[in-house]
């Protein structure tokens, strides 16, 4: 029987591109050791396969020559139906393929598949922290200490407030779950309105204006579509309450920025989170990292310290196994969508 040809592609850091540094490097490279360790929870399929450990477009284009699967985060995708014509399955390190988009390079009959899930419970985690940070001033606070000015300010209990979270797949809905347990008040928004443990109801993307001026607090964790770029703007920022809070776990482009650092600067947003950016490492020109009341976090919210990539291997092999049975994948990208 022929073996299942993979190619594992790893990226070495470079300036304004995941991973952006040293530490990022080494928390997503998927090494020889960790690959043989989770492929030793599959003992059936170890000897049905055979694959190679590679970095950026060092043995790329003659491995995918032959490669039936490719695992990694970034790659080129440009005449990949010429460069590997044997290609039938790629299995994206994150959940997020909007770097990937648009998928016209995809053969029809060719498989894209996603990690989605294993960021669930730290994106839940750091999202509760987000909210509770904000009701309680921190970003406030976090100025006034750059500031040397020590001030007075309470907050209440997160019971009864109302949080807009917009995005209630794995990242979302794990926050969800967390912040209804305190009593807080949750709207949900997704594509179809479809309902979601702890929301109090959900609402669908062309109906968020509806909820927005009433938002105590604004949750952002869906990825990059058509269907949700811009989604944010002046306007609706805008429509929001002065006392109003913002969180983007998502990315850059469902909000925009500079609306938001003009609110911030004029007292017209309570403060903002931001773990998500457009250039990573943001540059050291950019006006964000003066703007008051901000906290900027390195695009860290939804990735577990030391068991990342064992996590990713978990679903991958779980998909191996299947896809050399000939059954459906799981976590398959619908590219009309985006996710």
């Amino acid at each position: 029987m022929k073996k299942v040809k993979i190619h594992i592609r790893n990226n070495h850091w470079k300036e304004g591109f995941l991973p952006c540094d040293l530490e990022g490097e080494k928390h997503s490279t998927i090494s020889k050791d960790e690959f043989e360790k989770g492929l030793g929870k599959f003992p059936e399929i170890k000897d049905k396969i055979e694959y190679l450990v590679d970095w950026d477009e060092d043995n790329y284009v003659s491995s995918m020559k032959e490669a039936d699967v490719l695992l990694g985060w970034q790659f080129p995708t440009e005449n990949i139906k010429v460069i590997a014509p044997n290609l039938k399955w790629i299995h994206v390190s994150s959940a997020g393929v909007n770097h990937l988009s648009p998928f016209d390079w995809m053969k029809d009959d060719l498989i894209l598949t996603n990690s989605s899930g294993v960021h669930s419970k730290k994106a839940g985690e750091f999202g509760l922290m987000s909210i509770l940070m904000l009701q309680n001033q921190m970003t406030k606070i976090v100025t006034n200490q750059k500031n040397k000015e020590f001030v007075t300010l309470l907050s209440k209990p997160i019971e009864g407030f109302k949080v807009v979270v917009v995005g209630t797949g794995s990242l979302g809905g794990s926050m969800i779950k967390h912040i209804s347990k305190l009593g807080a008040e949750v709207i949900g928004v997704n594509r179809k309105g479809k309902s979601v443990e702890g929301c109090s109801k959900v609402i669908t993307f062309d109906n968020i204006d509806e909820v927005l001026p009433s938002a105590d607090f604004l949750y952002l964790a869906v990825p990059e579509t058509e269907e949700t770029k811009g989604l944010i703007n002046k306007t609706r920022l805008d429509s929001l309450k002065s006392t109003c809070g913002i969180v983007n776990i998502g990315r850059n482009s469902v909000l925009d920025y500079e609306a938001l650092r003009i609110k911030l600067e004029k007292n017209e947003i309570a403060g903002a989170i931001l773990d998500v950016f457009s250039h990573e490492p943001i540059p050291k020109d950019s006006n964000l990292w003066d703007t008051p009341n901000l906290i900027i976090t390195p695009h860290i919210s939804s990735d577990s310290q030391g068991n990342y990539i064992e996590m990713v291997l978990n679903i991958f092999f779980k998909n191996l196994k299947l896809f050399l049975e000939n059954k459906e994948l799981i976590n398959q990208i619908d590219r009309n969508l985006g996710y």
